[in-house]
């Protein structure tokens, strides 16, 4: 497990750090059939977690710096309840996600790139599976104290797993992020981002104002960094904007929004024609308002990262590329020559030709259950 101030120093010195693709988007462009599964990607950790590490393989090819787990939609409570597993068994099911990361992170010829496992918890309306945690109405109902009670057997996984910090993603509600900040104070060693899912420029998915939401967290010294994903792009500049004077010293931007859609609580993801998706211009915006943890549009096989030899098209739609710091020519030339480059932010430096073929990760372990 990474220390505070390692991960700290990755991020001010290295950065921008990023983080990688849309796991369960990549797990079904290579036929995993997830729609629908209340433990979403998670299941393969009991089904197919070989898929999971390959996945996590092709990620670090196109130059990730952070594996996050396939624990989104992971909770003991949900193991449980639909796999009809024992509490060891699920606690030993959600560790397995850090432990899958880990190897492949482990087993990876890296160079001098440090890598990181970010243990991924979504809030508890991803548990509920009807898609409440873009509105946060269940937190309603429920208390700080529920809620905190819920998260805690989550992270008290990940973090003996080893996962180098924890990623509590697409939190709707101010009461939810409280829970957070207040039972991290119960793992003074571990560290976090908290990223929310927000309904307009101004606001996270409760009404909240961001600001508010962002200075809330920042009362914790252990995360060490906030901000939004699974929100359209065009969202991401007005809210940083919006919060920029709540966003406490030592504390940095966490960015990974979707691809342009709003979430519709009878119909689901929606994009229409009119909906802005990413340019360019966006992530130079985002990297001037201080994001340092940047993660890529998610959602469609289109935007993700692919770890087969490069063409010059697949290149130049590559989203993540403009926050790297390689010439676009020299880049396409070595696509051109299928030749694998890594385009390391912040050293100046390319990494090529260290695959060739394309080794496969070793195999996973078997979780007995």
């Amino acid at each position: 497990m990474a220390s505070s101030a390692c991960i700290k120093r990755m991020i001010l010195s290295d950065g921008p750090l990023i983080l990688d693709g849309g796991l369960a988007t990549e797990l079904e462009a290579r036929g995993a059939e997830l729609q629908g599964d209340p433990l979403w990607s998670a299941r393969l950790l009991h089904t197919n977690p070989q898929a999971i590490k390959e996945t996590h393989y092709r990620f670090l090819l196109s130059g990730a710096d952070v594996i996050t787990t396939a624990t989104y939609q992971a909770s003991i409570q949900g193991f449980i309840s639909h796999l009809g597993v024992s509490c060891d068994e699920a606690r030993e099911l959600l560790m397995s996600g850090v432990h899958l990361a880990k190897e492949t992170v482990e087993t990876f010829p890296s160079g001098d790139r440090s890598l990181l496992v970010a243990g991924s918890i979504g809030p508890y309306g991803a548990f509920l599976h009807d898609g409440s945690e873009y509105s946060g109405a269940y937190a309603q109902r429920m208390s700080v104290e529920e809620l905190k009670l819920w998260h805690k057997a989550q992270v008290e996984c990940l973090a003996a797993a080893g996962a180098d910090l924890v990623a509590f993603e697409t939190i709707p509600t101010i009461k939810e992020a409280q829970a957070v900040v207040e039972l991290l104070r119960e793992f003074p060693d571990c560290n976090a981002w908290l990223s929310f899912s927000c309904k307009d420029e101004k606001h996270i998915s409760d009404g909240s104002p961001f600001a508010d939401a962002v200075r809330l967290a920042c009362r914790s010294p252990q995360l060490l960094a906030v901000g939004v994903n699974c929100c359209r792009p065009a969202l991401v500049e007005p809210l940083l904007d919006s919060a920029r004077g709540a966003l406490g010293p030592g504390v940095s931007w966490v960015v990974y929004p979707n691809s342009g859609e709003d979430w519709d609580t009878k119909q689901g993801w929606q994009r229409s024609e009119q909906t802005a998706g990413w340019t360019p211009e966006l992530s130079g915006a985002w990297l001037k308002q201080g994001a340092a943890l940047l993660g890529e549009v998610r959602r469609f096989p289109t935007c993700h990262f692919t770890a087969s030899p490069l063409s010059s098209v697949s290149m130049r739609s590559r989203w993540l590329l403009p926050y790297r710091s390689g010439s676009h020519r020299g880049v396409e030339a070595a696509a051109e020559r299928k030749q694998h480059v890594f385009i390391r932010s912040g050293r100046q430096q390319h990494i090529k030709n260290i695959y060739d073929p394309v080794k496969a990760p070793p195999a996973a372990k078997p979780v007995k259950t």
